[in-house]
């Protein structure tokens, strides 16, 4: 994606200048306090607790900054050892392979911030922030625009990376512009037409640029019971159609329009289907549940298992929406 000078507004951060990191060593197990931040590094540390499905291996590196300048020192960091980086927000809509990940994991959950303008009706928020709960703080203030994505189990980042979306809206349509970091340290403000967006799609989706920051415009001034009436409706609708009983990562599939992947599933009859611990859920059949026990490699077979059905009775290809991170088996062809 090019970003052209009048459309972009870059800045640099400040790079690392004050003394030695230092490392704790603890048997197989390192802590590493970078200089001139609050930032810590650990190494091993297990990624099931920090997604959603409740599954996945070791992160080699892990991180969870709390301001900008944290996030850039680890990034940083990342680069100096030639270390992958994969950033980690509330850990929904993703898979993490049971082998883990190499490389560092910036979790950007404890990074958050927010300003709502009233002059301008314009929310801006840290990458970290949590979009129920914006959505609810949104609706007391009477800020009408985010009652939608109440039920979406997300961090900002993320939803402006993929477009996360609902009830026919989505992230992209209300977004007016996203604060990037790129490897080099360089901060810029980009608006929503260089961003490409599509149907739970961005260019920033493989994109070594990390969103820190974005702006969405809401329109204040309504009645705060009514838009908190609205969003509870939204909650109660999910609540009502999809399962919350289990650990999920929320829709699995992209839909393929004009169907939708759920019904694709029902209709080949693989609602209850079960692999290990991982089951296509009995409420929605886009959605997989570990029903206690299961392995980040039963979900991925599952998975597989569903793409193949499909496309031999239907000759469509279901697409994951959610993204997968680390090493899988190839089935089938699949890989």
């Amino acid at each position: 994606m090019i970003i052209s000078e009048s459309s972009a507004s870059p800045r640099i951060v400040p790079t690392l200048t004050e003394n030695k990191q230092t490392t704790v060593n603890s048997d197989d197990n390192q802590i590493i306090y970078l200089p001139g931040t609050n930032c810590v590094i650990k190494s091993n540390i297990s990624l099931s607790g920090f997604t959603s499905y409740k599954v996945g291996g070791k992160a080699q590196w892990y991180s969870a900054p709390r301001d900008l300048m944290a996030i850039k020192a680890t990034v940083e960091y990342a680069q100096a050892l030639d270390l992958p980086i994969t950033i980690l927000g509330a850990g929904s809509n993703l898979l993490v392979s049971d082998e883990g990940i190499p490389g560092m994991v910036i979790a950007t959950r404890h990074f958050r911030y927010k300003y709502f303008d009233n002059q301008t009706g314009r929310l801006t928020v840290a990458a970290g922030e949590s979009i129920p709960s914006l959505a609810w703080e949104a609706a007391s203030l009477g800020w009408e625009g985010l009652e939608w994505s109440v039920g979406i189990p997300g961090t900002v980042g993320g939803a402006v990376v993929m477009n996360a979306g609902a009830h026919n809206n989505c992230m992209g349509e209300m977004l007016v512009s996203a604060e990037l970091l790129s490897p080099d340290g360089t901060l810029e403000t980009v608006n929503r037409s260089q961003l490409g967006y599509k149907y739970r799609s961005s260019l920033l989706q493989g994109s070594e640029r990390i969103v820190t920051q974005a702006t969405f415009q809401l329109q204040p001034g309504a009645d705060p019971a009514k838009v908190t009436s609205r969003t509870r409706e939204h909650k109660q609708h999910r609540l009502s159609t999809q399962p919350y009983n289990f650990p999920s990562c929320g829709s699995v599939f992209r839909n393929p329009l004009p169907r939708t992947a759920g019904w694709l599933i029902e209709q080949t009859g693989l609602k209850g289907y079960q692999i290990g611990g991982a089951q296509v859920a009995q409420l929605h059949a886009n959605f997989i549940v570990n029903r206690g026990g299961a392995q980040a490699n039963d979900i991925f077979r599952l998975i597989r298992h569903i793409q193949r059905q499909i496309q031999d009775q239907w000759s469509i290809l279901l697409e994951p929406e959610v993204k997968m991170i680390g090493r899988f088996p190839v089935l089938d062809g699949y890989s």
